[in-house]
């Protein structure tokens, strides 16, 4: 185990409330991106693997779903108080494991974890059927059931926030799930399902855990026997994801990517806008699906925006993502930062000019991990670097001149998940905010994600809703019972 992190050596599949390792005996390595040392090694499973994983959710889903919402909402509350318990542990385990700051996991994602465990609690303590009478002799009950087993994907950049976005309702509906994450972040899920066995919380074949490849392990959770998929991740993967439910005929969420505009007038608040700017592109490394990467300037302020945002993203601090003063960790992996490095290389091809950064860390302790500088270029919004997500602390800085001219860039893209409007003006704020074709408007901030707030996309950014009670409709089946209470028959009459 690393004394540091207390991260186990290896990790098997949990199914069925055992931890064992993949049928065909394959693992992986995860490694830490800041210092490209290993960490452990996850399971690679099968398609048995798989199967199993769901034949033990369908098992289980008998007991569970007729499980009182009252003690299904008090196994929430009990794994919030262990994630919460376990917070400096999780939080390290995750900046390790993905590169990301421990001053973002131990004061974001962590304690957002624990938030949405309790808010799902309440929520379906509070969620209720209804009954009316439809004519005098029909009384129409409209129940809410659970749907079943349930198989859930998330992607690398917050594993342990997406996995309590997607465990908590799912759970507190009625539904047992198959949980994939990441092969590329896999030890804070796997942490958190250790932690939730130690305690006993939930009953085997509940919860789930299959780790591996998304082209294997993840394919096969597509196939497999369940009630419906569930998944966040690029909108690539998430149409295949889409197809895969179609043709079984189950529903799918999806909340896929983007490429959101953040929007600055010229009567922004100077430090409120500095503040949103390095927030929306380099809160996560700007590995976030929801990331500011338009950066709209109006014409006539570029000049000094250009001149504050320059000087606070270089003077970002950039180092080991477990010392507390880091204020930006490394990227995922190298294969991310050269996709980041690739991205940079054609927009100069394009004409953009790098303002700021650009590059990669080649120099000192940084050199040995996935570094990336903070980097703001100018462009166009026709520039591929303005249209393609780049996943990564890469700010595409467009000036435009008034309200009409803004809001018909920030709407000509593929992509509608999130965005901002930086402004004094309220009324303008609102405005923007209602013309704006996406699912999520920050106003003088951005990159908040509180419960209680739905989050999801227009356009390709995805279908359905999360983190708001809503998204329990999507892990319900709804049931209409008709009941004659009059003293004859009802309906046409048959017969003499």
């Amino acid at each position: 185990m690393n004394g540091t992190t207390g991260i186990q050596d290896g990790y098997g599949l949990y199914i069925n409330g055992q931890w064992r390792p993949a049928s065909g005996g394959a693992t992986l390595e995860s490694c830490n991106p800041a210092t490209a040392e290993r960490l452990a090694t996850i399971a690679d499973a099968t398609k048995a693997d798989v199967d199993e994983a769901a034949a033990a959710a369908r098992a289980a889903f008998e007991t569970w779903s007729r499980t009182p919402v009252a003690d299904r909402s008090e196994a929430l509350l009990d794994i919030a108080d262990l994630v919460e318990a376990n917070l400096d542990h999780l939080a390290a385990v995750e900046s390790s494991d993905n590169g990301k700051p421990i001053r973002e996991t131990s004061g974001a994602d962590v304690p957002l974890s624990v938030d949405h465990f309790r808010y799902f609690a309440g929520c379906m303590r509070a969620d209720e059927g209804s009954a009316t009478m439809t004519d005098a002799s029909t009384l129409s009950i409209i129940l809410r059931e659970p749907l079943g087993v349930i198989g859930q994907i998330v992607p690398w950049n917050f594993p342990l926030l997406m996995a309590a976005w997607k465990l908590a309702p799912a759970l507190v509906a009625g539904n047992t799930v198959v949980f994939k994450p990441s092969s590329a972040t896999s030890l804070s899920v796997l942490e958190l399902a250790r932690l939730i066995d130690g305690a006993g919380i939930l009953p085997p074949g509940v919860l789930n855990v299959i780790t591996g490849s998304g082209g294997h392990s993840g394919e096969y959770l597509k196939a497999a026997d369940v009630d419906k998929l569930a998944f966040t991740g690029s909108t690539e993967v998430g149409r295949g994801i889409g197809l895969a439910a179609a043709e079984k005929i189950i529903p799918a969420t999806l909340e896929l990517g983007g490429k959101s505009a953040s929007i600055f007038f010229d009567d922004a608040d100077p430090d409120v806008a500095v503040n949103g700017v390095q927030m929306g592109i380099l809160f996560n490394q700007g590995q976030v699906c929801s990331a500011g990467s338009r950066i709209f300037v109006q014409a006539s302020a570029l000049d000094r925006f250009m001149e504050a945002f320059s000087a606070a993203f270089t003077a970002v601090r950039v180092g080991d993502p477990l010392d507390p003063r880091t204020q930006m960790g490394a990227q995922v992996d190298e294969r991310q930062l050269t996709r980041i490095l690739d991205y940079v290389e054609i927009g100069k091809a394009e004409g953009a000019e790098v303002a700021v950064g650009g590059s990669r860390y080649t120099q000192g302790p940084l050199a040995k991990g996935a570094f990336m500088q903070p980097t703001l270029i100018l462009g166009r919004n026709d520039m591929r670097i303005a249209r393609e997500e780049i996943f990564g602390p890469v700010g595409v800085v467009i000036p435009f001149e008034d309200e009409d001219d803004v809001v018909a860039m920030a709407n000509d893209s593929d992509y509608g998940l999130g965005g901002g409007v930086f402004t004094a003006s309220l009324d303008r704020a609102l405005r923007v905010a209602t013309r704006v074709r996406t699912g999520r408007i920050w106003v003088n901030q951005y990159n908040v994600f509180p419960a209680g707030a739905p989050f999801g996309g227009y356009k390709d950014s995805g279908i359905g809703r999360e983190t708001h009670k809503m998204v329990l409709d999507a892990y319900q089946q709804t049931k209409n019972i008709l009941i004659n209470i009059g003293s004859g028959p009802v309906g046409l009459p048959y017969g003499a």
